[in-house]
């Protein structure tokens, strides 16, 4: 195996190349458009994948994704330059490359859970000011405490539903949560959903170690990411490298200085991962920049001006490939010189004057040498590549893709539930506990007057008897009607026998007199 990477011969025909075991030293690939960043990048990628190092890199224009077959004569430059070069086994050859796409429209999906992602990155992929980031870390704590899964863009937005509707109750117990903050970063939510962040969470969700992979014959594996259609969401793209190299950060184990790099990241336009970065952002980038190492990562930032990478960051690059750089504005000027300024100095170079003299194809190349210290500048012609320099066919692509190890494994979603889902179930429960409350206060309230109807009912029934009781006591203190008839007979029948008798004595009495008087 070799312990080195050509990357091309010096103006004294000396050859240039990175060392393997200093590789994870980082690295950038600086220069204008149109000076040859893509060809270096692509011939670093070919050299490390055939050192049995796997890679990752950003397709941004398209391009990179012909390494996937491999030269022809149509480009027959770059036969020509290896002959000029001297490199007595070029040949053209395709490299081992899967090719990844966010959207799963040119290549395999990649996907992460919004847990995974977390609240810090996700601020910085909804723009978030201070309150409203805390506001986010408050709904995944709150999700956390209660064994709420946060899987996509869906669980989130109930999920800030839920804070919108018991905010009193999460302020008393986390902090202070505002309808008016979780409305804001609902409309960031949405933002983001139009520009298609919805299809990079969910599930099934990214193996890191897919990306760790040889082939058959031990070259390690290209993973292409195309990044042409996620450039117009700079934000989504950002945060995705850096959740990339944290996941990387979190899961590989420390291994120092190995002998070779166990995976090579390429970052095209670089400066996309600072413009605008909130100062707790760059801090966590500088730190897993600076603590990667360990785990054998190296990060290679490609970008136009070497001025667009941070001081602190670009302090940690060890080896730098500069191409032709042109001093048309003023801070133009700056970068020559902060490039000029950041090389060890060689002798016979003045080097701010030939990065703006250099041809396409050339670099001034500085390296760590086996003992790490930096090697001396060099005007550089750059070794060409041996896969195909351009894009691939949709039908190349298609064959691509349906010949990667990965073919089938991240192309389905999975749904289960999750958040949303429990949280629905959750309303759904409340809702039905809450009629169920209600049905009972009413039932208790109709038992209620049922009771006092009752009541009302039972002390009538009550007056009544007691009336009836009373009319029944006095019915028994008079005569019966038997007695008052046995009465009546005999009152009638005594009154008859006494005008009877009364009858019979008058007359007696008026016939006695009536005889005296006659005689």
């Amino acid at each position: 195996m070799t312990d080195s990477l050509f990357i091309g011969l010096s103006d004294q025909d000396a050859a240039q190349s990175l060392v393997l075991k200093r590789a994870n030293r980082h690295g950038l690939i600086a220069g204008a458009t149109g000076t040859g960043k893509t060809i270096t990048l692509q011939g670093l990628a070919e050299g490390f994948s055939r050192a049995g190092v796997p890679v990752f890199l950003a397709d941004v224009k398209g391009d990179i994704a012909g390494m996937a077959k491999p030269g022809s004569e149509a480009q027959a430059w770059t036969g020509k330059r290896a002959l000029e070069l001297k490199i007595e086994d070029y040949d053209w050859e395709a490299s081992p490359a899967v090719l990844w796409d966010l959207f799963g429209e040119q290549g395999h999906p990649i996907r992460t859970t919004i847990s995974e992602m977390g609240p810090l990155l996700l601020s910085r992929l909804m723009g978030l000011n201070e309150t409203q980031e805390g506001v986010l870390a408050i709904a995944f704590r709150y999700a956390d405490d209660h064994d709420l899964l946060l899987l996509d863009l869906e669980d989130l937005q109930a999920m800030l539903a839920f804070c919108a509707d018991n905010a009193g109750e999460l302020s008393a117990q986390y902090g202070n949560v505002t309808k008016a903050s979780v409305g804001s970063i609902q409309r960031q939510l949405l933002t983001l959903e139009s520009e298609g962040g919805a299809a990079f969470f969910g599930e099934p969700a990214f193996d890191i170690s897919d990306f760790i992979a040889l082939d058959a014959r031990g070259r390690g594996r290209v993973n292409i990411l195309a990044a042409d259609k996620l450039m117009n969401s700079p934000r989504l793209y950002a945060t995705f490298l850096l959740w990339l190299l944290s996941e990387l950060f979190e899961t590989l184990p420390e291994v120092g200085d190995p002998d070779k790099p166990k995976l090579v990241f390429f970052f095209d336009e670089a400066h996309l991962l600072f413009d605008e970065a909130p100062d707790a952002l760059m801090d966590k980038v500088e730190q897993v920049v600076r603590l990667i190492r360990s785990k054998g990562v190296g990060v290679y930032f490609v970008t136009q001006n070497p001025i667009d990478i941070p001081e602190k960051i670009a302090g940690q690059l060890g080896n730098r490939v500069q191409h032709a750089l042109r001093a048309f504005t003023p801070r133009d000027a700056r970068a020559i010189k902060s490039a000029a300024e950041t090389f060890r100095p060689n002798p016979r170079l003045d080097v701010a004057a030939v990065i703006t003299e250099m041809k396409v194809g050339e670099a001034l190349v500085s390296t760590l040498m086996p003992d790490g210290a930096p090697s001396p500048v060099e005007r550089t012609r750059i070794a060409p590549p041996r896969s195909r320099v351009g894009p691939l066919t949709a039908a190349e692509r298609a064959e691509v893709i349906n010949a990667s190890p990965y073919a089938g494994k991240y192309e389905d979603v999975i749904d289960r539930d999750s958040a949303a889902e429990l949280l629905v179930m959750k309303r759904e429960e409340q809702a039905a506990q809450a009629e169920a409350e209600k049905q009972a206060a009413l039932q208790a309230k109709l038992d209620a007057q049922a009771a006092k109807e009752e009541a009302k009912m039972q002390a009538q029934r009550e007056r009544d008897a007691a009336r009836l009781e009373a009319a029944r006591v006095r019915a028994a203190a008079r005569p019966s009607t038997t007695d008052k008839v046995i009465e009546s007979v005999a009152r009638s029948a005594a009154s008859s026998i006494g005008r009877q008798l009364a009858g019979s004595v008058g007359k007696s009495l008026v016939r006695g007199i009536l005889g005296s008087l006659f005689k």
